[in-house]
């Protein structure tokens, strides 16, 4: 299962009303670390289907919810639950730093 695309419009219901914690993917195309970390998101995304949810917004289309959740650097990925930011890792990391957060969420 490959992350979805969500936008501003559709944010609340994918990510905030989501029943499953979601990690979100703050992202650009220009971005090379952003493109760096994208396969091991991927291969997470398999790996923990059915447990987390994985989206991806690039933030030049969709400017409004970047800038509500402070993103200010990408790659910049949050991990909501809830309805709420419980997570955070800014800048690209190896897959196990990524593992260490999910796992302290599920």
């Amino acid at each position: 299962m490959k992350p979805i695309e969500i936008s501003d419009q559709n944010f609340d219901s994918e990510v905030l009303q989501s029943d499953l914690p979601t990690l979100v993917d703050f992202w650009a195309e220009w971005c090379g670390p952003c493109k760096l970390i994208a396969p091991v998101i991927e291969e997470l995304a398999q790996e923990y289907d059915g447990k987390i949810k994985f989206a991806k917004l690039n933030v030049d289309e969709n400017p409004q919810k970047a800038g509500m959740f402070g993103v200010m650097s990408i790659p910049n990925l949050k991990l909501f639950k809830n309805g709420k930011i419980v997570d955070e890792v800014v800048g690209a990391a190896p897959k196990e730093i990524f593992q260490r957060v999910l796992e302290k969420h599920i």
